[in-house]
């Protein structure tokens, strides 16, 4: 449906390159990343999964946990969708996630438009009653 994109750092010509890319891909392209929208996971580099190198352009898959929480923070019908295949494929537990989600609790304060006791019933719930009982 759409890329998400940040750059770090930015590569030269980054921005002059997106309408082309758009074009080509015939796909909507957005400067976002999990870190928009709820603090950064500790270690989210890391986990990152490295997808190629196109040129002197490195591209990776943002972390999946980043993006599980960020998407049950939403909660959109396609975005639950979106975390149980992360769950049912193995790029993600259920434990660590709600592990990650723990350590970036006292942050959320610095989210206002953020719920911070509805953002964890989601996760809670999600982490005991999503996905399939094998990836717990």
């Amino acid at each position: 449906m759409d890329i998400d994109l940040q750059a770090d750092p930015e590569p030269l010509g980054f921005f002059e390159a997106l309408p082309d890319i758009k074009e080509a891909l015939d796909i909507n392209l957005e400067l976002a990343s999990p870190a928009d929208f709820i603090p950064q996971l500790p270690g989210w580099q890391d986990r990152s999964v490295f997808i190629g190198r196109y040129g002197s352009v490195d591209f990776y898959h943002y972390d999946f946990y980043s993006q599980a929480l960020a998407k049950l923070e939403r909660y959109h019908d396609r975005d639950l969708l979106d975390v149980k295949a992360m769950l049912e494929r193995g790029f993600i537990k259920k434990g660590r996630l709600l592990e990650l989600f723990e350590t970036i609790k006292p942050k959320l304060i610095r989210y206002p438009s953020i719920s911070p006791s509805a953002f964890a019933d989601r996760v809670l719930q999600f982490t005991t009653n999503g996905g399939n009982a094998e990836n717990q």
